[in-house]
């Protein structure tokens, strides 16, 4: 029952008896009001100077007694409580759990995942072994074994990279849906990451970038996405203003012409690394090395330390330009900074595993509504989430057609997807708070 003296709602309806109750403990606070306004007209006639005051006392007690009248019909009506009974109600609140559980949740998660995509295998490894290799070789004592050849050279540097990429793609998606101010956006819907694969592709066929040696596909995939971006949003912006549907239109699109881009540039070149470059493209760890494990790492954790420091500036950028701008943050240099941190991310994570969609749409918003939306927390917690989600979906892409290796994309799309429609419909989600 909602009662509108106090805001609050109250769940079992007042019974009769009670009401009575109510009603007679009404009348005689109603009497002892009487009292005290008889005992204020005394004062006023025998005191010369605080006439005004009795007045005002008698007045309050008037008031008092048509309060406590109020309460003895409303308590007659059995309709709400008095005020007694609501004053040990309590408002309802959200509460979210907080940072440091979510965190250690998180954690221990992707150490368990971890554990687990190391040693599941061809040669089933157990997670003691496991650990037994990686403190071992940690401590600077590998140990010349099959065990240790099998977790050290080929399993555990593509499930870090893994983790990595999942980290830097949540990342991405959690800073492009602040720029678009929409739930929907992520670097695979506005065409990013396709602009990342024309940058990439480019490099794998005709040697774009080649003097620059290993770092030549992540160059050539931020070269990409940096175009791809500032391509799409100059399509979407109208008289200086950026609607986000209208963005996120825009992006689709783009994302079609950079695909198609794509598929001109592997037509044109060579034949025989055609097949390579086409399961590269769906997404894949298959190539993981340790040598291609620093720079994702440098990357993710250079733009993730940035953009804590600016959680306010963020959260502040969710409200939209307008209140940032009131609260004196530069939103053009803030959203520029926010451009090349996110070209970066998704740029260097194309480059080494190709485009993975829906990781980066999904992951953010199970991670706000676990902590809120506050950046400074969904950020680390949603790094190590999409680590561990990427992990996973890796370890599946590996296993669920073994001898075989499935391109880790269908696996996310078959994951995220539906587990998209699943938190869209049972709880409709406007960015920045849920309802």
């Amino acid at each position: 029952m909602w009662s509108s003296a106090e805001g609050l709602f109250v769940g079992e309806p007042v019974t009769a008896a009670h009401a009575d109750d109510e009603a007679a403990h009404a009348d005689d606070e109603a009497a002892h009001a009487d009292d005290e306004a008889a005992h204020a007209d005394d004062e006023a006639a025998h005191a010369d100077d605080g006439t005004m005051h009795a007045d005002d006392g008698a007045v309050h007690a008037d008031d008092g007694t048509m309060h406590a009248d109020d309460g003895a019909v409303h308590a007659d009506d059995g309709t709400a409580p008095v005020r007694g009974d609501l004053d040990h109600v309590r408002p309802r609140r959200h509460h979210r759990a907080s940072l440091s559980l979510v965190l250690a949740g998180c954690s221990l998660l992707l150490l368990i995942v971890i554990s687990a995509a190391v040693g599941i295998g061809s040669v089933a490894i157990s997670p003691a072994a496991v650990w037994h290799v990686v403190i071992s070789h940690l401590a600077g004592r590998p140990a010349a074994t099959v065990d240790d050849e099998i977790i050290w050279q080929i399993r555990l540097p593509r499930v870090l990279l893994a983790a990595v990429i999942g980290a830097a793609l949540t990342t991405a998606g959690t800073v492009v849906q602040v720029l678009v101010r929409n739930a929907l956006a992520d670097p695979y819907l506005l065409g990013i990451s396709s602009g990342a694969s024309v940058g990439a592709t480019a490099v794998l066929l005709f040697g774009a970038f080649a003097s620059l040696g290993l770092w030549a596909i992540s160059v050539g995939s931020i070269v990409g996405a940096l175009i791809a971006m500032a391509t799409v949003f100059a399509v979407a912006r109208q008289s200086g203003t950026l609607a986000p549907t209208q963005l996120i239109l825009c992006g689709v699109v783009m994302a079609a012409f950079f695909e198609a881009i794509t598929s001109f540039l592997i037509f044109r070149g060579n034949p025989q690394a055609t097949q390579s470059i086409l399961f590269w493209l769906l997404g894949s760890f298959g190539l993981a090395s340790w040598s291609q494990l620093p720079i994702p790492a440098i990357c993710l954790l250079a733009a993730v330390g940035y953009l804590i420091t600016q959680g306010r500036a963020l959260n502040a950028l969710a409200m939209g330009p307008g209140a940032a701008a009131a609260l004196g943050i530069d939103v053009r240099r803030l959203r520029r900074d926010l451009y090349i941190a996110t070209s970066l991310v998704a740029g260097v994570a194309v480059a080494v595993s190709g485009v993975i969609g829906f990781v980066g749409l999904v992951v953010p918003h199970i991670v706000r509504l676990l902590v809120g939306s506050d950046h400074r927390r969904v950020l680390p917690a949603g790094a190590l989430a999409g680590a561990a989600f990427m992990t996973a979906a890796d370890l599946l892409a590996r296993t669920i057609v073994a001898p075989q290796e499935m391109p880790i994309g269908v696996i996310t799309a078959f994951i995220g997807a539906p587990a998209l429609v699943i938190l869209i419909r049972r709880r409709p989600y406007l960015y920045g708070t849920a309802e």
